[in-house]
């Protein structure tokens, strides 16, 4: 039961740890920006460094070290995009919609950038990953691309549910890019691929012939890919999704109380007293 139970509740508590960090981070004053992308940097250098140094190393110890390496590539990646620094040349509101979409085209613009940092990233590391005994950060990694790129698509063809809340103040113009609808043509594939996916990763990590390490980076990944599959039924089921971070969006109601505070402590007048008699005396 360790043999499962443990790097299952390794992946919840990362997904969601790390999921509710980013968030906080990002709701933070714009003014810390240049020190919150420093030191997300290093911790990313930090990650990249430690699928380098474990890629031969096919142990259970190596799995936890390269999963969780490649969750923290990856929000580096969140970051950089949900503060802005790296998102693409469109940062305006949708020209128009047609269909009650926005144009493909401009939707791209709006996340370029950001989409050739991780394919970029992609790359380097199926350079140095693929082929080698430990191979958990690249899968790791791919796996959460491919579906955050399936549920980028179904927010652009409409599902009900958007995740606005998750956006912050200076990208709140990418609501004008999504699309409500109680459903699109390509959800029920995303949803039906994403459980054959997640029933192969558990068959390959339950297998009888499974090593200790197999075993743990095969469930590693089914875990990882179920989650991924819940957050696609995020976007159809009336779920209080935001709920589960909402200790990580506290950082945003900390920021617009300053906000509030500093605009209005400017429209207080500042009441200054007349100048008094200056004395002759000193006592």
């Amino acid at each position: 039961m360790l043999l499962y139970g443990a790097p299952i509740l390794f992946a919840l508590f990362a997904w969601w740890f790390l999921t509710g960090a980013v968030l906080y981070v990002v709701g933070m004053p714009r003014s810390r920006l240049s020190w919150i992308m420093a030191g997300t940097t290093a911790i990313a250098g930090v990650a990249v460094y430690v699928l380098w140094a474990t890629r031969g190393d096919a142990t259970p110890a190596s799995a936890y070290q390269a999963f969780l390496a490649a969750l923290l590539l990856w929000g580096w990646h969140e970051t950089s995009f949900l503060t802005g620094v790296v998102t693409g040349p469109r940062t305006s509101a949708s020209p128009h919609r047609a269909g009650g979409r926005a144009p493909l085209w401009a939707s791209i613009e709006t996340l370029l950038y950001h989409e050739v940092a991780i394919l970029l990233t992609v790359l380097a590391l199926a350079m140095f990953l693929y082929g080698s005994p430990n191979e958990v950060g690249l899968w790791t990694f791919l796996i959460l691309w491919v579906m955050r790129i399936s549920a980028k698509l179904n927010v652009y063809l409409g599902v009900p549910n958007l995740t606005e809340e998750f956006l912050p103040e200076h990208l709140t113009y990418l609501k004008t890019y999504f699309c409500r609808r109680p459903m699109n043509l390509l959800f029920p594939l995303s949803v039906t691929l994403s459980t054959l996916a997640t029933a192969y990763l558990v068959m390959q990590a339950t297998a009888s012939g499974a090593t200790h390490f197999e075993a743990t980076a095969y469930t590693f990944l089914a875990t990882l890919m179920a989650l991924a599959l819940i957050e696609h039924w995020f976007l159809v089921v009336p779920l209080p999704s935001a709920a589960l971070w909402s200790w990580g969006l506290a950082s945003r109601e900390i920021e617009e109380v300053a906000v509030k505070t500093a605009v209005a402590r400017a429209k207080v007048p500042v009441k200054v007293d007349p100048p008094q008699p200056v004395s002759a005396t000193i006592f």
